[in-house]
């Protein structure tokens, strides 16, 4: 820079964050007035830590609602290039230093203009615990770990899990949003267990719409303590409208684990393109095998948010 001249602000930057967080006393991650969330903590951070007002803003691959934890969250913000250069790759230690402890920003990074945290996502996977000990779960996991008084047979769960699997309309096992679509690609629903007493659910999909990981998880719970038989959340499926049987399991068993993204810039622009549009079941696809007029819809590009995710306010559970 030349002597006398000044920063050029125009040029602008765009970051990947790499986030975690314990959502036990956030009111999920959407910023709302008068309400502590991540995306409000971690924007008035880098505010802080590069100066800038108003605060950026986050676009974040799964909008998760109050109390649901993450270790593998992903977002981006786009910065002024001289804010970004001026504290000379100390952001991450930085923002260490002025964050609260339940929330981490592990890892910051120069992303191309085609990387879109949201639209970009192939994939979320999400992981959900329970512990059915009789005696209840350990005190020093209670805000991770979801206590079921009645023993599970992982057998009977996995077998109702497979027949989830699949591109379908899982309109049964979300809140409803106007004008949002709720088919989804479910890639991945199984159930293993970690300790003799601690099963884990592994949920993975293209996207997901409000409530839908929780409800799946609470209609196995059914069909593992033996309430409901195998075949019993298939049909709830096939039904295709909530049914008040599904309870929706509390939120601090589920943790947003991963976010999955093409590997070249042109394929991150090819797949947020696919993503925004609206998605259909072809009229001969019967009970979900048929494919979409594209990927996840604007309402589903998230994670488990009241729109994509299992959020509040659009897109985790």
């Amino acid at each position: 820079m030349e002597k006398g001249s000044f920063p050029d602000m125009t040029a602008l930057v765009r970051l990947r964050l790499d986030i975690s967080y314990d959502g036990s006393d956030f009111a999920g991650w959407a910023r709302q007035p008068g309400q502590r969330t991540v995306q409000g903590v971690i924007e008035d951070a880098l505010a802080r830590v590069l100066r800038l007002d108003p605060a950026p803003v986050l676009t974040v691959a799964g909008r998760t609602d109050a109390g649901v934890h993450a270790r593998g969250q992903v977002a981006h913000v786009v910065v002024p290039s001289a804010a970004y250069s001026a504290i000379n790759g100390t952001l991450p230690r930085r923002l260490a230093g002025v964050l609260p402890p339940d929330v981490r920003v592990r890892r910051i990074a120069p992303a191309p203009d085609s990387f879109d945290a949201r639209f970009s996502a192939l994939s979320r996977r999400y992981e959900y615990r329970v512990c059915d000990d009789p005696v209840g779960v350990d005190p020093l996991r209670r805000r991770d770990v979801l206590w079921h008084p009645r023993p599970l047979d992982l057998d009977r769960m996995n077998a109702a899990a497979a027949a989830l699997v699949g591109e379908h309309d899982f309109a049964a096992y979300c809140r409803r949003r106007e004008g949002a679509t709720t088919i989804r690609r479910l890639l991945r629903y199984e159930w293993t267990r970690e300790e003799p007493h601690l099963a884990v659910a592994t949920v993975e999909a293209d996207a997901f719409c409000h409530s839908m990981v929780r409800a799946l998880v609470g209609a196995l719970l059914m069909v593992g303590d033996g309430r409901r038989d195998i075949d019993w959340p298939a049909k709830v499926l096939a039904a295709g409208v909530r049914d008040s049987a599904v309870n929706v399991a509390p939120a601090h068993g589920l943790s947003l684990e991963e976010i999955r993204y093409p590997d070249d810039e042109a394929a991150l622009a090819r797949r947020a393109q696919e993503t925004r549009r609206v998605r259909t079941l072809n009229a001969t696809g019967g009970n979900g095998a048929a494919s979409a007029n594209g990927g996840a819809t604007g309402d589903g590009g998230s994670g488990e948010t009241a729109d994509a995710d299992e959020s509040s306010s659009a897109g985790v559970s």
